[in-house]
């Protein structure tokens, strides 16, 4: 587990910046803007767990999320107020248990299952079949948009 997990995590990177770790610290240092070496890391038990959605931002310009939700969550209402009623987020990840059926804004649906790494496009929303563990990463800044828009669903009083 913890290989396919390191080797996720270096999938993403060059699938994210496109560049390998060299390529992108030279063209910072070309661009007059040396970045010292950030390495991060968190074991996966001592993650948060006390937010709306467990995440860290930080990573590189992307946010790191591990969150669990028990079968049968319905994620549509959390959404609802965004562009389609739909998360407009990428979201690059790994479903750790479980599985996720979701429904994109063209009518497509997918299920994802534990051992499935994935991308999700933006305009996607999403329901639990089975008690769910992933991690997922997505660009920080609208990550961030959509945390606030969630937190403020949840702290909403019910109508």
């Amino acid at each position: 587990m913890k290989k396919i997990m390191n080797a996720f995590v270096v999938f993403l990177f060059l699938v994210v910046s496109g560049k390998s770790p060299a390529q992108s610290a030279a063209s910072r240092e070309k661009a007059g803007k040396p970045e010292p070496h950030r390495e991060q890391h968190i074991a996966i038990e001592d993650f948060p767990k006390n937010m709306a959605i467990n995440h860290l931002n930080g990573w590189g310009g992307m946010t790191v999320a591990i969150n669990e939700m028990p079968a049968g969550t319905d994620l549509s209402p959390l959404l609802e107020g965004l562009k389609n009623n739909s998360c407009q987020v990428p979201h690059w990840g790994y479903i750790i248990k479980g599985s996720l059926r979701l429904k994109y804004d063209d009518g497509k649906e997918v299920v994802l299952k534990a051992g499935d790494v994935f991308y999700m496009p933006p305009g996607h929303t999403g329901s639990v079949v089975e008690d769910l563990k992933l991690l997922d990463f997505s660009p920080e800044k609208e990550m961030k948009g959509l945390i606030s828009h969630i937190e403020k669903k949840i702290a909403s009083p019910k109508q």
